[in-house]
């Protein structure tokens, strides 16, 4: 079959290679019919995921058509159209029996690996790096999914590829950041990051109740999608965003905060963001936590700050006491996604959201290469990418 494949910093590869098979009986194999390109695939392409071997298939947003099932996935059957979820989860141990479906103990074969860095390992993640079990991803033509009894969801007749297939990571990720913040009728929530899991947060924010929105980000087209949906848009290179805020809250700060950058973050010049910069092309670093530290000074006294964007190592000079002194409650995650699948699937069924809205660009998997650099650099207006095998 065809898949793309990582051969190291900014090299992804249409190869062939071989056809996946059933390995345990809950496994099965499926068709792809649309997979996508995630904002955290760019750190995979951008070489700062640690234990990423030549010929790694990645991806990680990915739905199909089952074609083979293992004796011991009797919820699913031939023919079936099904979203996977990103996490994969057994479904039994501690934590998924929780509902805390991305940190299983019992998915990722190298924990031991993610031990010597975390501490503990969370769940094993698909096409994302021998750290979290080095397993196939789905940018491919075909993808074995373990656990197929708890992960993939059915998709109901009348839904096209483009309104679910999101399910499977940002729809999810951008609804956890809003639901992390606890939102009350009235609330100012902040979105750091206009990408497409911001998009999702932005809109999953006024699902649940925010009275305002504020989008921060630089790039016009996130910034017009942004504010389609009814944000108040800033751009961190014209305007100063604390005092901004500031201005906006009346000079208490935001309700809650969603940082949905991440370790990548871009400043603006500031003292801070050069040394992050000096620091990670030194080898001393492994984050540029900019937004963070920014979501955390935004963020009024005894409000949230809300975690999605990926963060890999540790995090240098981030203002605890800030947080301290002024009672700010955080919350993150890897998204636990089969906990909030049936609740977003018939949020689609219902017509409340179609997330379809995000897709800019669409292309084979022969076009997966370029179409990493196109949405690495932003080109042409490049938000969000689905790829059809």
């Amino acid at each position: 079959m065809k898949a793309l494949t990582w051969h190291g910093k900014s090299d992804i590869r249409c190869e062939s290679v071989p056809d996946p098979k059933i390995e345990d009986t809950r496994d099965v194999i499926i068709k792809v019919t649309s997979c996508a390109i995630c904002g955290s695939d760019l750190h995979i392409y951008d070489g700062v995921i640690p234990d990423m071997h030549s010929g790694d298939i990645v991806g990680h947003e990915t739905m199909g058509e089952v074609v083979e099932v293992g004796s011991g996935a009797t919820n699913l059957k031939i023919g079936d159209r099904v979203v996977v979820p990103f996490t994969i989860s057994c479904g039994e141990c501690f934590f998924c029996k929780r509902g805390f479906f991305s940190g299983c103990e019992r998915s990722n074969p190298n924990k031991a690996r993610a031990e010597k860095l975390w501490g503990h390992s969370p769940a094993g993640l698909f096409g994302y790096s021998h750290l979290l079990g080095g397993y196939s991803g789905g940018q491919a033509e075909y993808l074995r999914v373990p656990y197929a009894d708890v992960g993939p969801i059915k998709v109901p007749d009348g839904l096209s590829d483009e309104q679910v297939l999101f399910l499977s990571d940002i729809f999810p990720t951008g609804y956890m950041a809003a639901d992390f913040c606890d939102i009350k009728p009235g609330d100012t929530i902040a979105v750091w990051g206009c990408g497409p899991v911001g998009q999702m947060a932005i809109k999953s924010a006024f699902l649940l109740g925010a009275e305002r929105v504020i989008a921060v980000d630089t790039v016009p087209e996130r910034l017009a999608l942004a504010q389609k949906s009814g944000a108040i848009t800033l751009d961190f290179m014209d305007e100063d965003i604390y005092d901004r805020i500031q201005d906006l809250t009346n000079g208490r700060g935001v309700d809650a905060s969603i940082d949905a950058v991440g370790s990548e973050a871009h400043g603006t010049g500031s003292f801070d963001s050069l040394i992050d910069r000096v620091k990670v092309a030194t080898f001393m670093g492994t984050d540029r936590p900019h937004v963070l530290r920014q979501a955390i000074h935004c963020t009024r006294n005894f409000g949230t700050v809300s975690i999605v964007g990926v963060y890999g190592g540790f995090l240098d000079k981030i203002p605890m006491g800030s947080a301290i002194n002024r009672g700010l409650t955080f919350r993150m995650a890897q998204t636990p996604v089969q906990r909030y699948l049936p609740l977003l699937m018939d949020r689609i069924v219902k017509g409340e959201i179609d997330p379809s809205f995000v897709i800019t660009h669409t292309g084979t998997l022969e076009d997966g290469p370029d179409l990493y650099k196109t949405f690495r650099d932003k080109q042409d207006s490049c938000i969000k990418v689905v790829l059809k095998p």
